[in-house]
């Protein structure tokens, strides 16, 4: 290993990436400094000409290319950074791009990539229908295949991040570095770690598309069965097999991280820098701002801030989600007796707390279920504290800060629970965001069960989120899972969730 160590070192500082690169900033955090009683520095890989550190890599690796391959031209499937910075670099060089986008790919990012030059091909409603297209045509075409983070042009392009990093920062006691399918943390990894091997080396990955963690437990690249939808740009299945050989080397440790903190890491960005980071160049903070919580302090720490393309309308989902991630707002359910004055009664038993939602919809003579949010000021320490004072207070609470369920759909939902008795069970479905997708998903859902419950949401992202009550009959659950099994969208059953039970179930 230590030899492929040296020769990625000597790829790193021959990669030629600053033709059409620039050396980025390394902004002094001052603000989040004092909150996190570190010394915080961003990487500011946002200030790159397609804003995304993919510039680097891509450049890298097409510049290795011999002759003949560049004449004919090269190939990528891409949703995102990697197709505007393939796009970038080929136009610098003079050679022919064509990128394979799926339909739902949002047209900012469509657009971005045709002014940069590249031929766009929509093709397929997922990145894995787009990307078989393109290996179908490179072959018919003779054309090279860009790999987006699992080749060692492209993984050595990625590590002159850490070159500048180490003349900007040369005593950084900690770097965080984001990870997807591991291109930017392996390059980084590797060239940190033999120049400065005292610097602690961390990857942060998003909770729910953390195929790095699953590789570690596994020793070796595995795959995920299912990858989240927020952090589009670190959302793979797989861990590279060469990015997964470097890492397991030169890395240190890896830190996931919910959606909710990236989104409270979005708002520390903004606040300190004024820009807008997408979910995946937020990830670093977030666990750099994890580590924080049980570290000694007075460190100089370092996270890359990997890029800035956001689709806008995920903004309102951010700002939704960025105190809970914060710990400064709690969710909770709470059961109340149904009488004149329960509702000022509750309030008072808060002690001046401010109530940032209070939603309820009348149940029953009886009792009633309201879903409230509370600001905190001390985090999780505060909220158990409240817990205790309102359980001593005589009320049932549950906490849904950290149900999923509640958060993304319950909350918007609240409007009593069905009258007569059902065999209603409740899925989460997510699929391919385009038009008429709506329509197609409940065109191919069929007409065979009764949808008892519905509510969709989308944020801005390539995929819709559903919420469905369906009533199965005992006789007819196995053709069901059979036919939901085959319309080929993922789902969860979320039948015995608590926030279901308490607010729309019977």
């Amino acid at each position: 290993m230590r030899d492929i160590g040296l020769e990625y070192l000597r790829r790193i500082l021959m990669a030629p990436v600053y033709d059409v690169a620039v050396e980025t900033e390394l902004t002094s955090c001052t603000k989040l400094s004092t909150k996190l009683g570190n010394e915080i520095y961003l990487k500011r890989e946002d200030q790159q000409p397609v804003h995304s550190f993919k510039l680097r890599g891509a450049y890298n690796k097409l510049a290795q290319l011999p002759k003949e391959q560049s004449q004919h031209g090269v190939i990528a499937a891409s949703a995102g950074n990697h197709a505007q910075g393939l796009a970038l670099a080929a136009k610098k060089l003079g050679i022919k791009a064509t990128i394979f986008m799926p339909i739902t790919t949002p047209d900012i990012k469509v657009d971005n990539v045709r002014r940069f030059g590249a031929e766009v091909r929509l093709v397929g409603k997922s990145f894995n229908e787009a990307q078989q297209a393109s290996m179908e045509y490179a072959e018919q075409e003779n054309k090279t295949i860009i790999h987006p983070f699992d080749d060692p042009d492209v993984i050595a392009g990625q590590g002159t991040v850490a070159k500048e990093l180490m003349q900007q920062l040369p005593n950084a006691d900690v770097v965080f570095i984001p990870v997807g399918g591991g291109g930017l943390l392996a390059g980084m990894a590797v060239y940190l770690k033999q120049l400065s091997p005292n610097t602690k080396v961390i990857g942060v990955e998003a909770e729910d598309s953390a195929c790095l963690a699953a590789a570690m437990v596994a020793g070796k690249p595995v795959d995920l069965d299912h990858v989240g939808l927020f952090a589009d740009g670190v959302a793979v299945k797989r861990i590279g097999s060469n990015t997964f050989s470097l890492i397991k080397n030169f890395c240190d440790e890896v830190i996931t991280v919910s959606s909710d903190e990236i989104c409270a890491s979005i708002k520390d960005i903004f606040e300190q820098t004024r820009v807008i980071a997408e979910p995946a160049g937020a990830l670093s903070l977030a666990g750099l701002t994890k580590y924080c919580q049980t570290s000694s302090g007075n460190e100089k720490l370092a996270a890359v801030l990997s890029g800035a393309n956001m689709n806008f309308h995920s903004l309102r989902y951010v700002s939704e989600r960025c105190e809970l991630g914060e710990q400064k707002e709690a969710v909770l359910s709470v059961v109340i007796p149904e009488e004149k004055g329960s509702f000022r009664r509750f309030c008072q038993s808060l002690n001046g707390k401010a109530i940032t939602e209070f939603n309820y919809r009348y149940a029953d003579a009886s009792q009633a279920h309201i879903f409230v949010g509370v600001r905190l000021s001390e985090g999780k320490a505060e909220l158990e504290q409240l817990i205790q004072h309102l359980t001593e207070q005589g009320y049932q609470v549950s906490d849904f800060t950290d149900n999923e369920l509640a958060k993304l759909h319950v909350r918007y939902m609240i409007g009593g629970q069905a009258t007569a008795p059902q065999n209603e069970r409740l899925f989460r479905f997510e699929f391919p965001e385009y038009p008429g997708a709506l329509e197609k998903f409940l065109d191919t859902l069929g007409e065979l069960w009764n949808i008892s419950l519905f509510h969709y949401r989308n944020h801005g992202a390539a995929f819709g989120q559903v919420l469905a009550g369906i009533e199965v009959n005992n006789e007819n659950q196995l053709a069901f899972f059979r036919h939901i099994k085959d319309l080929g969208f993922n789902y969860k059953e979320e039948t015995d969730n608590p926030a279901y039970q308490a607010f729309l179930s019977k």
